[in-house]
């Protein structure tokens, strides 16, 4: 994961977001990666195992804009 550098100034307040290895809701930010990497898992899966879903997607993706350029 991504974890940003902060420089805060002295005396100033910090928040409970700002302390490292601490997120602002504990374990959202796992969870949320958990779930993108098992759609994206599933996605490669999907169109590794029926290749005309892949084909029907981009054909429908291809007709959507052109729908939108006449």
């Amino acid at each position: 994961m991504t974890h940003l550098a902060r420089h805060a100034e002295p005396g100033t307040p910090r928040s409970s977001a700002d302390v490292p290895g601490r997120d602002a809701v504990p374990g959202r930010g796992d969870f949320l990666e958990f779930l993108g990497l098992t759609l994206a898992a599933g996605a490669f899966v999907l169109c590794v195992v029926r290749p005309e879903v892949s084909e029907a997607l981009l054909r429908t993706l291809a007709a959507t804009t052109a729908g939108f350029v006449h």
